[in-house]
């Protein structure tokens, strides 16, 4: 009857320590969840009837989205990136003036740590992917190629929780002279915006909590 005993409680010892986590063991995954606000972005666009430039601004606004992060190595991870905004154009053309526009960039990359001995670690995060253009109404949304570069600071509270605080700016790749926003009309298609620029640019400011697994 002991040597049973003794031979349950060395199956059950082996098959904890199997199951059980490493004391140290690095985190293989992690994922941020962040709110902030975006400023900046426009369009710059010709009006037809005098040929002047003028632009046509966002407003500024909030944000919110995740960064999902698979480590790589303990200093950095590939990342996918969501982040969504719901604001509105700013002009003075009536048609144009309140229209509400979600702003959505979906992408991939990395970002790398850089340990000190610090309360604090810096990092610098790079990535490329799509930003959707969405305006309310009858109008086609837009998908363009876009990238951003972003940097900050991770507050560690213990090995797998930190605040991270950060700032991130987006390029949008816009093709000139091309029409955006475009609804089919009785006659023919009818669009809120018609570009003259190339680039389309926002800066958003990220206040986070990182969860590692």
């Amino acid at each position: 009857m002991k040597t049973v005993v003794l031979a349950a409680l060395g199956t059950l010892a082996a098959f904890t320590a199997a199951f059980a986590p490493e004391a140290h063991a690095d985190p293989k995954f992690e994922i941020t969840p962040f709110a902030g606000g975006r400023i900046g972005g426009g369009f710059d666009i010709v009006d037809e009837t005098s040929a002047e430039e003028r632009s046509v601004d966002l407003d500024n606004g909030a944000s919110f989205g995740v960064d999902l992060g698979l480590y790589a190595h303990g200093n950095g991870f590939y990342e996918l990136l969501y982040s969504t905004q719901q604001t509105s154009l700013d002009a003075s053309e009536p048609t144009l003036d309140g229209v509400d526009v979600r702003i959505d960039y979906l992408h991939v990359g990395g970002t790398a740590f850089f340990p000190d001995d610090r309360f604090y670690v810096p990092y610098v995060s790079f990535t490329v992917g799509a930003t959707l253009l969405e305006p309310q109404g009858n109008y086609d949304s837009e998908t363009k190629f876009s990238m951003s570069l972003g940097g900050g600071f991770r507050f560690p509270l213990n090995e797998h929780m930190a605040v991270v605080l950060g700032l991130r700016g987006y390029l949008t790749l816009i093709d000139s002279d091309t029409d955006l926003f475009c609804a089919s009309g009785p006659e023919d298609a009818a669009c809120l915006v018609k570009s003259s620029g190339s680039t389309f640019f926002q800066t958003e400011g990220q206040l986070g909590f990182s969860f590692a697994f």
